[in-house]
């Protein structure tokens, strides 16, 4: 996935909150609560980023904490909060 390029899903809101962010799918009604600040910064980069990896390191994540982040991406990506950007 951290060389992959990813996107915000189109039916997923972010809605900034004092302890992060929520996430609310609007086609499932899912909804999800990102408690790490870096990580919505990851989720919000990761349009403009040419790869998870690149999204990562802009939003300041250090090399040590990337494993973590993957796996929080790999579920929200489970969760079709997030889905592989194709162009």
């Amino acid at each position: 996935m951290l060389d992959q390029a990813w996107e915000l899903n189109g039916s997923v809101a972010i809605r900034p909150e004092p302890f992060g962010a929520l996430l609310y799918d609007f086609h499932s009604r899912r909804l999800t609560f990102l408690k790490d600040r870096r990580l919505v910064a990851v989720v919000e980069g990761l349009a403009a980023a040419p790869t998870v990896d690149d999204a990562l390191a802009r939003a300041g994540v250090p090399v040590a904490l990337r494993p973590g982040f993957g796996a929080a991406l790999d579920r929200l990506a489970q969760q079709r909060m997030i889905t592989r950007r194709t162009s």
